[in-house]
């Protein structure tokens, strides 16, 4: 590069005026004051977030996130852990639903048969008694008192309990067939009816046995209080016999309503776990003593919803049948009567029983795995570890 002194002459960069080479420079910094090669800034490092708790972030604890609890194996109508009430009641009505052949359909074979077999049962006293071959309005009549002590009331007995002991062993038998099918749906499975009775039959006589005990006690309990007060009544008196009656049939009410619930469980013991009478009983009362007043609680609740659902049901035709046994003129109008009476009952029946069996058992179930956690056995099964899902609800024989 060129510049112009002062007296107007080129002169150049690379030199004096006289072209010489210019004089040196100060000596350069010693090499010891000279920056290093490597002492160079570090490159850019990669944006990374803050880590939790700095830069204003809220620290959550450390670590990963904490996780929820595990939801509970659900292979069939229940999830395989301790069951709340919504579990047990969504279940009993989810597992009709799953196998409404097997439920429906079996309440409807075991029930129709009953009602026919009780009402011909019925019937056939009534006639026979010679009730039925008379005017409803003379029946009853004054002129009749012999009557009515007599074979009247001896047919009336008779029907009624011709009623009671076929709905009770329709009962027996349909309970245990529902055990089988709500058994199988709690591993998704489902059964039919032929292979329910198979499962079933080679309990009904300790079933029967149950049924006939908790009968008797009830029987004893009651025949007790009718023998106080008959000797009260005969020492101190109708006043006092009606003390004395009152609180002997309140603390036998308590006490069948106790025994009920304890003896809840024996009929779900003999199908499942294939135990006998005794066995069942003495098992029963360990499952539910621990836990007496969810167990009442629960079945009381079941029973209230399945009486104002049953009630619903039969109320029309056990309306219109109570009126045409009233107001009728003839023997068709009475068995017209009875026949829609238990129409009405039968619907009922049909509805509300697998409600209640499935509800029994799946409170086996809570009560098992609660007591005896239960749910790691059932898990087995619901992983296929095991040849047939029905063995996992026996017990082992001590």
């Amino acid at each position: 590069m060129t510049a112009i002194d002062d007296d107007g002459d080129m002169s150049s960069d690379a030199g004096g005026p006289d072209g010489t080479a210019p004089p040196p420079l100060a000596d350069p910094l010693p090499a010891y004051a000279q920056a290093p090669a490597w002492h160079q800034p570090p490159p850019p490092q990669p944006a990374y977030y803050p880590p939790p708790g700095h830069g204003g972030y809220p620290s959550p604890g450390g670590g990963w996130p904490p996780m929820g609890p595990a939801a509970a194996l659900k292979p069939g109508v229940i999830p395989l852990r301790p069951l709340s009430l919504s579990d047990i009641f969504n279940a009993s009505i989810t597992y009709v639903r799953a196998n409404p052949k097997a439920t429906l359909g079996l309440t409807t074979i075991v029930v129709v048969v009953a009602q026919v077999l009780s009402l011909l049962l019925q019937i056939g006293p009534l006639a026979a008694s010679g009730l039925l071959s008379r005017p409803p309005a003379d029946t009853f009549g004054p002129s009749d008192a012999s009557d009515i002590s007599g074979s009247t009331i001896v047919g009336l007995l008779l029907s009624s309990g011709a009623g009671i002991v076929t709905t009770a062993l329709a009962g027996i038998v349909l309970s245990g067939l529902l055990t089988v099918v709500v058994g199988r749906a709690v591993f998704g499975a489902t059964i039919g009816i032929g292979e329910a009775w198979q499962r079933v039959r080679g309990r009904l006589l300790p079933l029967l046995g149950v049924t006939a005990l908790e009968a008797a006690g009830a029987a004893v309990l009651i025949a007790v209080v009718i023998g106080v007060v008959a000797v009260v009544v005969q020492v101190a008196g109708g006043p006092a016999a009606f003390v004395v009656g009152a609180l002997f049939g309140l603390a036998v009410i308590v006490l069948l309503v106790y025994l009920y619930t304890m003896l809840s469980f024996a009929p779900t013991l003999i199908v499942l776990e294939r135990i006998g009478v005794m066995a069942a009983v003495t098992r029963s009362f360990a499952l539910v003593k621990n836990d007496f007043w969810r167990v009442f609680g629960i079945r009381l609740l079941a029973v209230v919803v399945a009486g104002v659902v049953s009630g619903a049901v039969t109320a029309p035709f056990s309306f219109v049948g109570q009126i045409m046994l009233m107001v009728g003129e003839s023997a068709n109008t009475m068995v017209i009567a009875v026949v829609l009476i238990s129409v009405g009952g039968a619907i009922g029946q049909i509805i509300t029983a697998p409600f209640n069996a499935g509800v029994v058992v799946l409170l086996y179930t809570d009560r098992r795995i609660r007591a005896e956690a239960f749910d790691l056995v059932l898990q087995t099964g619901a992983m296929g570890m095991v040849g047939s899902t029905d063995d996992l609800w026996l017990t082992p024989r001590r």
